[in-house]
């Protein structure tokens, strides 16, 4: 009866020892993924911010362009770079929104990292 008695103890605390190191393994992996997100997300807003300064040239550009047709009166090339001007704003407005949709993500994700650091803590 003693030994079946320690044999169910020592299997329960061999169970709740592995449920931990299971645990951990998990806090740790979702630790790795957040900082890996993070990384990404920052990238892609780099690159966000790098798409619209070169929008807010070409928009620039196009304007210029677009004053010295009129001003010329080449109706044919005005009309052209009306057509440019909206491609470009629209490239805009979809890069502008790529933006804050990264920034979200990011936000998300340091809030994630940090619900689990504070998770890991609690199990030290």
């Amino acid at each position: 009866m003693l030994r079946q008695l320690l044999y169910v103890a020592g299997a329960s605390s061999m169970l709740v020892l592995g449920t931990n190191t299971l645990a951990q393994s998990s806090t740790n992996q979702d630790i790795r993924q957040d900082k890996q997100d993070i990384r990404k997300d920052t990238r892609d807003i780099r690159q966000d911010r790098r798409d619209i300064a070169r929008d807010r040239a070409d928009i620039n550009r196009d304007r210029q362009e677009l004053r010295q047709d009129l001003k010329e009166g080449d109706k044919a090339g005005a009309a052209a770079e009306r057509k440019d001007l909206a491609q470009d704003r629209r490239d805009l407005k979809r890069d502008e929104r790529d933006l804050r949709k990264d920034r979200a993500d990011r936000r998300a994700d340091r809030r994630d990292l940090r619900h689990d650091r504070a998770e890991r803590s609690k199990k030290h």
